[in-house]
């Protein structure tokens, strides 16, 4: 199995959420941060924001989904035709083990 956490433009959620569930990719925790990449922040006019509100979305897939996740993930959160600075960063971690807290047991792991 494999854990992909992505970070997103607000404005791009429901276009990757809409994607991925209609992919049968139901599940997914997404929460509301902030912060800034490469670029610093971004200056308007005389204001520099440091800081820029962003999603991030943490979704399990097994192995042989892994690819295809990515691959919806970064076609719906890219922004204009050639992408920008702050569409985001998809980062993958393999999962070694997985517990099912309601049925008080580990899941079964699909061999990749």
């Amino acid at each position: 199995m494999q854990a992909i956490t992505a970070i997103i433009r607000p404005e791009k959620i429901m276009a990757v959420q809409d994607a991925l569930t209609e992919a049968g990719f139901n599940g997914m925790t997404k929460w509301n941060v902030s912060g800034r990449g490469k670029e610093k922040g971004i200056k308007v006019g005389d204001v520099l924001y440091q800081e820029m509100s962003k999603i991030m979305i943490y979704v399990v897939v097994e192995d042989a989904d892994k690819d295809t996740v990515i691959d919806l993930i970064m076609q719906y959160a890219k922004s204009g035709d050639n992408g920008n600075p702050g569409d985001g960063r998809i980062f993958v971690t393999p999962i070694s083990e997985s517990y099912t807290i309601s049925k008080q047991s580990k899941d079964e792991q699909s061999e990749s």
